[in-house]
């Protein structure tokens, strides 16, 4: 197998504060032989002046230094490595409830999520928020690591009394596979090598889960979605009629011969030809970018969406939207935004702010007239032209908006198409 067809998996990391996703992400690497020696030297020479009696392998992803003086993580921080199975991107995101958009920034597009729990201190607030807004962003997967066994003498009745609980609360999210695996992330427990303080546990090791969890049945490979990013006309000799749409595939399978409609046009048209790194190729899928060319010339343009002719998507301008907010700045209904979805971007309006939710008790808030830094709350939105959507339960990739302040252009809320 070549490197370039290895699968990737994203993950992301969560729990409540100390609960060590800094440390356990340190212990992945290092058990996997995924850091360099300087890289290890310049950890080991960091816990030694900090007068640590271990080497602190949280040191290795919390890269901010106001990071490393509290011993928090705030931004997220993303790393990769790779084993013989499978490439991984990790986002480690913060644990504070001040960064809860920090967390959604990290697990919006994560095949799978880590949640931590220190053993000691079982079902803390930040796991229900965590775990919850994991559920929201409809990661698919969750395993559930039980840290710091070393510190309760590696006890099989609290692993199992944290399994109960846990499970007792999942039963109302929406995610579909959680596994639960006892570790210890500072001294490597069932992370990448199996644990010889506790035989009691006859499961795989996180490293294990993490190679095997099968997630290409996790795309929508049903609903064919083509977002066109740029129109290819090379004005040259051999190509002076070529026409060709490039974009990222977001569902669904397409293949030269399909019957396809252009929205917002609604022309039909047929595959001539699909196009990877200038060579055809006979089917293309999720999340594959090529370059597709039709049978008839039809004036597509970026923002514009090929999908199968009898498989169509919402067409519309009102959308509810649950959102979460990432500015300093609150918004109140009636204010002008610009909304962008998949390659498509238009102005539009915050008609109105439904409810907010209590990430702590997970109750609606309603009768809100703003919306804050940090809180997740449902709104309706009108845009100022049609888009072309599915509902974010359905697809991830066109079930989703990033809603950008007119005048700063910065990215003030992330939003999930109801």
């Amino acid at each position: 197998m070549e490197y370039q067809d290895i699968e990737l998996l994203r993950f992301t990391t969560a729990g409540s504060v100390d609960d060590g996703k800094s440390t356990l992400i340190g212990r992945l690497l290092y058990d996997s032989k995924s850091i360099f020696q300087d890289q290890l030297q310049a950890v080991e020479e960091s816990s030694r002046s900090k007068g640590y009696d271990y080497v602190d392998l949280s040191l290795l992803t919390d890269g901010l230094k106001s990071e490393r003086e509290q011993g928090i993580t705030i931004d997220v921080a993303y790393r990769y490595f790779a084993t013989p199975k499978r490439k991984f991107i990790i986002a480690d995101t913060p644990g504070h409830i001040q960064y809860t958009r920090n967390m959604v920034t990290g697990a919006s597009t994560a095949n799978l999520a880590i949640i931590l729990i220190d053993a000691r201190k079982g079902m803390m607030e930040q796991t229900h928020r965590h775990a919850f807004i994991a559920s929201l962003l409809r990661i698919p997967h969750a395993i559930v690591c039980i840290n710091k066994m070393d510190l309760v003498d590696y006890s099989e009745h609290i692993y199992n009394d944290i399994v109960s609980s846990f499970k007792a609360f999942s039963s109302k999210l929406s995610i579909k596979d959680i596994q639960f695996i006892p570790i210890s992330a500072l001294h490597g427990d069932n992370v990448v090598n199996r644990s010889k303080n506790m035989d009691w546990y006859a499961g795989s090791t996180l490293m294990y889960h993490l190679e095997n969890v099968h997630i290409s049945s996790d795309l929508n490979l049903v609903d064919c979605r083509f977002a066109i990013q740029s129109v290819i006309r090379p004005h040259t000799f051999d190509y002076q009629d070529y026409r060709g749409f490039a974009g990222r595939i977001d569902g669904g399978v397409f293949k030269p011969g399909d019957r396809v409609k252009s929205l917002p046009s609604g022309f039909i048209s047929t595959i001539k030809t699909i196009e990877l790194n200038g060579e055809e190729i006979l089917e293309a899928f999720s999340p594959m970018s090529v370059t597709i060319t039709l049978e008839d010339d039809i004036d597509n343009s970026r923002g514009d969406m090929i999908v199968r002719e009898n498989n169509v998507p919402n067409i519309g301008q009102d959308l509810e939207v649950l959102v979460s907010w990432m500015s300093t700045k609150p918004i109140q209904t009636r204010t002008k935004v610009i909304i962008k979805h998949t390659t498509n971007v238009c102005v539009a309006i915050i008609k109105e702010l439904k409810y907010k939710i209590d990430i702590n008790t997970l109750h609606r808030i309603e009768g809100i007239d703003q919306v804050e830094m940090n809180d997740i709350a449902r709104m309706s939105i009108r845009t100022s032209k049609p888009i072309f959507y599915d509902s974010y339960k359905r697809n991830r990739q066109t079930g989703s908006v990033i809603i950008i302040d007119e005048q700063t252009n910065e990215t003030i809320g992330a939003g999930m198409i109801i």
